[in-house]
């Protein structure tokens, strides 16, 4: 196995055993799992021994899809912690340092960003991802020779770390719910509809040689940035998963009711046909009606709890959201920090701190941990519509190996394991991840991880230097 391609690496036919597994029955000990040369579990027994071979692990769970991420943001993190010259920082101040780091960013350098947050996300227990990739031109828009060019780049990261992929490619076609044209940095976003449809035919294409639990979809970026018609039209024609971001801002309810005389959520629900193929990113301003009626269509709510308070954009109405049946999954977003546990232990600290209220999001006696995690399985794996989420016969096997022992927490059980997780514990938990049986994590460490970290360590030094 080698850096430049960890999706190239033969399966090597090998077992799991676990001592301990949660599969769709429950929890289960001295389970075995094999995997097949399509990636997908063959076959799951539990009470037997280990065979010789066999790979160990203390804890066995399905691993998480990871919903919504924006890779090149990772190489950000530390640049936007100071405080600018407003009264009051914001999203939208944030937004403006973003454009300007975007615009140095070149090719190589936005794979190099994009491989080493999927291989922190495989370390972290995240096995897939769905690429929100808004990133298409050169600065000040003038497309590459290869239209396709920088989802080419998502797909070589892909590659050289073996995450499943979902790419995303989004249509940005205006600077504003006003329609007001593209500026700045935005230019490296926008495309008319047709090219944006022949952008995404490009990808099709890019990504035609990769693994078979390669996906593609289509991201509408925003009601800000893609105006009723486009939205309609792509709505219309668009197969497969698709994403969106709405309701994340106050400023964009205040445009929107100003432009359409309607609340986001409550136009869009108003004028499409929503259903479980969309993942509608943030929701964080909705109001209760908003609440019970996007719960109601199936769609996935994709929240992205760290990245929401870095960014102050404000509290998700988790717990009436679930108690009418929502579905969520979790995504890194601007990959500030990546890890599973953290985004769970967000969601519900932000929904205690609001109520004052302990172990919001659960039932009566129930495990928050094993509740969040759970929901986030079924939920990422539906938003990237991936065969996942489950340790079962047919699925992918997308799997990652716990210990929470090596954060402190030895002794751990059933759903107590899982709440020791999600609530004490980190990435140091995670000792192995497999993406559709490619064993990418091993120890802690992913497989290509020298190469991929320095190439990142040299990227980011020579973005700094141009900034």
């Amino acid at each position: 196995m080698t850096a430049e391609g960890v999706c190239d690496e033969a399966w090597d036919g090998a077992a799991i055993h676990a001592a301990t597994a949660l599969l769709p029955s429950g929890w289960a000990n001295d389970v075995r799992v094999s995997i097949g040369p399509d990636g997908r579990v063959a076959d799951v027994a539990t009470g037997v021994a280990a065979q010789p071979g066999d790979h160990r692990a203390a804890a066995l769970l399905p691993a998480p899809s990871n919903l919504h991420s924006h890779t090149f943001q990772r190489a950000m993190a530390g640049l936007s912690e100071a405080r600018g010259p407003s009264e009051r920082d914001s999203f939208w101040t944030w937004r403006a340092i973003m454009y300007r780091f975007l615009d140095v960013l070149t090719p190589d350098e936005i794979e190099a960003i994009a491989a080493f947050a999927f291989l922190e996300m495989q370390e972290a227990g995240f096995s897939a991802v769905a690429e929100f990739h808004y990133l298409h031109h050169q600065p000040g828009g003038t497309p590459y020779a290869d239209l396709g060019e920088l989802s080419a780049r998502m797909a070589a990261a892909a590659v050289q770390t073996g995450i499943g992929l979902t790419l995303l490619p989004v249509h940005y076609a205006q600077g504003g719910v006003d329609g007001r044209p593209l500026a700045g940095g935005q230019l490296r976003f926008g495309n008319g509809l047709d090219r944006f449809l022949a952008l995404h035919a490009r990808a099709r294409e890019v990504l035609r040689d990769l693994p078979a639990d390669t996906g593609l979809g289509t991201a509408p970026h925003s009601l800000r940035a893609v105006g009723a018609v486009d939205l309609a039209a792509l709505a219309q024609a668009a197969e497969g998963p698709f994403h969106m971001h709405i309701a994340e801002q106050e400023k964009e309810i205040e445009e929107t009711l100003a432009v359409f005389g309607a609340r986001p959520m409550e136009w869009l629900l108003d004028n499409h046909d929503v259903d479980q193929r969309w993942c509608l990113i943030h929701c964080t301003h909705m109001t209760a009606p908003e609440t019970r009626a996007l719960a109601a269509t199936g769609a996935v709510a994709g929240l992205c709890p760290v990245t929401e308070a870095n960014l102050g954009d404000g509290i998700f109405n988790g717990a009436d959201y679930l108690e009418a049946g929502g579905r969520f999954g979790i995504g890194s977003d601007s990959n500030i920090r990546i890890a599973v546990a953290e985004e769970l232990r967000q969601l519900e600290y932000s929904q205690r701190l609001r109520d004052r209220a302990r172990v919001v999001l659960a039932g009566l006696g129930q495990s928050a941990g094993r509740n969040l995690y759970e929901r986030a399985l079924a939920g990422g794996a539906r938003a990237l519509g991936r065969d996942s989420g489950a340790i079962a016969p047919g699925l992918f096997a997308d799997l990652v190996a716990i210990d929470p022992a090596r954060d402190g927490l030895p002794g751990l059980s059933g759903d107590r394991l899982l709440d020791g997780f999600v609530f004490a514990g980190s990435n140091r938990s995670v000792t192995d991840l497999w993406s559709a049986g490619r064993h990418a994590v091993r120890a802690g460490r992913h497989v290509a991880r020298d190469a991929i970290a320095d190439r990142y360590a040299a990227a980011v030094g020579a973005i700094l230097g141009r900034i």
